[in-house]
């Protein structure tokens, strides 16, 4: 039945995509497989996709630490930050997308409803998690090596450049002070929606110029939303980071 399943889906695609040639097809097949499928399909051979998940956050978190450690020596807590905005579950997604494995996916009907949303996405990042856990099983720590330097670890120059590795609020700040030297200052103009599902819509302002404005369920959301924007408005990239590259002969520490 899994063979089956392998052509229906056309498998053999996805794997030429991300250049790995699984020997037991069966684990990739299962690094797709979302915990809501099987409970419209409980008749389904394998199990969801969680316990890969959670093999492969370690192994990804592991192969970027040790790329960090090797290549930088930056202190430990801007590698941490860069770590952070490498393995989070926005850019996992954006290499899920990068990949297209979201028609491979197993999931319900509900869920398959909720293409493009904030919960999608992170179907999407545990998905990537899955996958490196099942290469992990079926390949071997160099095959994981590879798809993870290739896929995840080759987004590192534009976290760097763009200053990714902080938050839109913390970024605009930043930047604010160094830039202009003032301090972002956030109001909100809209509240809607009943308690239970309020939608804010927040500006936020250089002293008194209106910079951009941010939708959110939350006021924290909504901040965020406008600071990524604002970011936009005034081409600003976050602060400026001495980047320590690491030569073969420096002493490691």
């Amino acid at each position: 039945m899994i063979d089956e399943i392998y052509k229906e889906k056309k498998f053999s695609t996805l794997e030429k995509k991300i250049g790995v040639n699984f020997t037991t097809k069966q684990h990739l097949v299962q690094a797709l497989v979302h915990r809501s499928y099987l409970n419209e399909n409980r008749e389904f051979p394998l199990a969801h996709n969680e316990r890969l998940e959670f093999l492969g956050d370690a192994v990804l978190e592991l192969v970027v630490t040790e790329f960090l450690f090797e290549h930088y020596l930056n202190p430990e807590g801007e590698l941490t930050n860069w770590r952070a905005a490498l393995v989070n579950a926005k850019n996992c997604s954006l290499v899920a997308r990068e990949m297209n494995i979201e028609p491979y996916l197993f999931l319900s009907h509900g869920e398959q409803k909720d293409a493009g949303t904030k919960a999608r996405d992170y179907i999407l990042a545990n998905a990537v998690e899955a996958i490196i856990g099942a290469i992990y099983i079926d390949q071997g720590w160099d095959m994981s090596k590879q798809f993870i330097t290739r896929w995840v670890i080759s987004k590192l120059p534009e976290i760097l450049d763009l200053g990714l590795w902080m938050d839109p609020k913390s970024r605009f700040q930043e930047s604010a002070q160094e830039i202009v030297g003032v301090t972002p200052t956030y109001k909100v103009l809209h509240e809607d929606g009943p308690d239970h599902d309020k939608q804010f819509t927040i500006a936020v302002y250089l002293g008194k110029e209106q910079v951009a404005r941010g939708d959110g369920g939350s006021k924290q959301e909504a901040q965020v939303a406008a600071a990524e924007e604002a970011l936009k408005v005034k081409g600003w990239k976050g602060p400026k980071i001495e980047i320590l590259t690491r030569e073969p002969n420096d002493p490691i520490g």
